[in-house]
């Protein structure tokens, strides 16, 4: 699949509102994000912070990373602040891919820190990861703004319709696959730049994720792929595990299979229960998920291949 976070247009910049806002908007103004990844070799940091030098710019963050200094990949993330950057923005990628991008064949992304990602979350039945997201979000923790919320079930409505939140319940069968994920896109044309699935119990298709044209992240249980299918945490006990963990990822067509964002475990013993396991992870999926998408929003995540660089 085409990454669609580099080059991709803005979001519209969402003025905090009565549903939730990013606490730290009004800090970050006039700060940019820049990440770009290109064939490494010398004179990239100088030509790109000559660049932001000659337009102004104060670099106020810089991370960089390179798999091998000699044939490997170049990854980089800068935080500049740029008086007026909103209204700049728009020549300023148009400027850098000219000088900059072109010259060392550079795949980058330039976003304004203040505008929050417009986020769309779908969901099934279990409630767990949905709220937390929200929750997070409505205490202006997280540089998203959920413009929907999407399920195959209409149990949740009521709890969402507390966030202020627009609930679209479409029904998912296997005959009704592809017009279900038709209404999908047609609700989330041009008004999402990012899919969160909050444990939602259906995999996406190969044209839905080529024509929503966002990246999506997907939030599993770390037992895969040994313990598939229903019922992991009644395996889980069975087998006489010791840790329980959970896996945030890009999704990609390959089930569970996409680049890797954030992980994390505890430690279980056999005097755990089966309801205190599956307890117990999904805690850890409210907090890996969250992670993710921070680091998403962030602009702190970029693709090596079937891997990931997060600053």
């Amino acid at each position: 699949m085409n990454d669609p976070r580099i080059e991709a247009p803005p979001a519209a910049v969402v003025a905090p509102d009565r549903r939730g806002h990013w606490a730290d908007a009004a800090a970050v103004r006039d700060h940019g994000r820049l990440l770009m990844s290109c064939q490494d070799g010398p004179g990239i940091v100088a030509s790109v912070t000559a660049f932001l030098h000659a337009r102004g710019a104060n670099i106020v963050h810089a991370d960089q990373n390179s798999t091998d200094p000699e044939g490997g990949k170049f990854f980089q993330r800068i935080v500049f602040h740029l008086p007026d950057l909103i209204d700049r923005l728009p020549k300023l990628r148009r400027e850098f891919a000219g000088d900059v991008a072109g010259r060392f064949g550079m795949a980058f992304q330039m976003t304004a820190a203040e505008t929050p990602k417009r986020v769309a979350l779908f969901v099934s039945k279990f409630d767990h990861c949905l709220l937390d997201l929200l929750w997070r979000w409505r205490r202006g923790e997280l540089p998203m703004d959920v413009v929907q919320v999407v399920s195959n079930h209409p149990d949740l409505e009521k709890d969402v319709a507390g966030f202020d939140v627009p609930f679209a319940h479409i029904p998912v069968t296997r005959d009704t696959k592809a017009q279900a994920e038709q209404r999908q896109l047609e609700l989330l044309e041009g008004r999402v730049d990012l899919v969160v699935l909050a444990r939602y119990m259906q995999v996406l298709s190969g044209d839905f994720l080529e024509r929503v044209g966002v990246p999506a992240i997907n939030i599993h249980h770390s037992f895969l792929p040994a313990f598939a299918g229903a019922g992991p945490y009644d395996q889980a006990k069975k087998r006489g595990v010791k840790l329980v963990g959970a896996t945030a990822h890009y999704v990609t067509e390959d089930l569970d299979e996409g680049p890797i964002i954030e992980q994390d475990v505890a430690r279980i013993s056999h005097r755990h229960t089966v309801r205190e396991i599956s307890r117990r992870g999904a805690d850890i999926e409210r907090v890996v998920l969250a992670r993710a998408v921070e680091a998403h929003c962030d602009d702190r995540v970029l693709l090596n291949d079937t891997t990931t660089i997060v600053f």
